[in-house]
């Protein structure tokens, strides 16, 4: 009867090890791991003096976007810019914009700026350059459009035009001013008779 119970020593030791193997590794399992990405709270990266360029179908540059800092967030997969810089190629002419901060959307097709969002784009041989002044303006670079639902100045030359918000298809090649939009044009010289 001794030797019996002797061999079963071994047996109960396995069995409570395994039990206590399976005890631990439930206790410090996460059950979902889109929950465990979820409950973090930080950045997954972050990036200083960064460059990303978008191209076209055809393999030409699109835009340029530079960006003094670039942190991800995981949770909702959107990226904060710190003084973003973005230039992009309309007509053969060069937008630039400005501003403090920007959020990109997840996958990249919208940005979202804010802070003293300024713009400029090339004058052409028989167009003076524009400028434009804003605190807000989400831009979709692969479609070349913008808009904005906060105040807006923007120049032409000599002349100055005011709203409370735009809308530009081709980045600033075709302009809707909304609400209250003035225009303020300096007259042009008489041709004497």
């Amino acid at each position: 009867m001794r030797a019996s119970i002797d061999r079963l020593y071994p047996v109960l030791a396995l069995a409570l090890l395994a039990a206590g193997t399976v005890w631990l590794e439930r206790v410090s399992r996460v059950e979902d791991p889109a929950a465990a990405g979820a409950q973090r709270t930080g950045p997954d990266f972050i990036a200083e003096q960064t460059r990303i360029l978008g191209f076209g179908s055809d393999g030409r540059q699109r835009y340029e976007l530079i960006s003094e800092r670039l942190t991800h967030y995981p949770q909702d997969d959107t990226t904060k810019l710190d003084q973003p810089r973005l230039t992009m190629q309309s007509e053969g002419r060069q937008l630039r914009l400005t501003s403090a901060e920007a959020d990109v959307s997840p996958g990249g097709e919208r940005v979202d700026m804010s802070g003293e969002v300024r713009g400029r784009r090339e004058g052409g041989a028989d167009r003076p350059e524009i400028t434009f002044a804003s605190e807000k303006l989400t831009v979709w670079p692969d479609d070349h459009r913008a808009a904005t639902d906060t105040p807006v100045v923007l120049t032409q030359g000599q002349s100055t035009a005011t709203a409370r918000g735009l809308r530009a298809d081709n980045l600033f090649g075709n302009l809707t001013l909304i609400g209250d939009a003035k225009v303020n044009m300096p007259r042009r010289p008489r041709n004497p008779s």
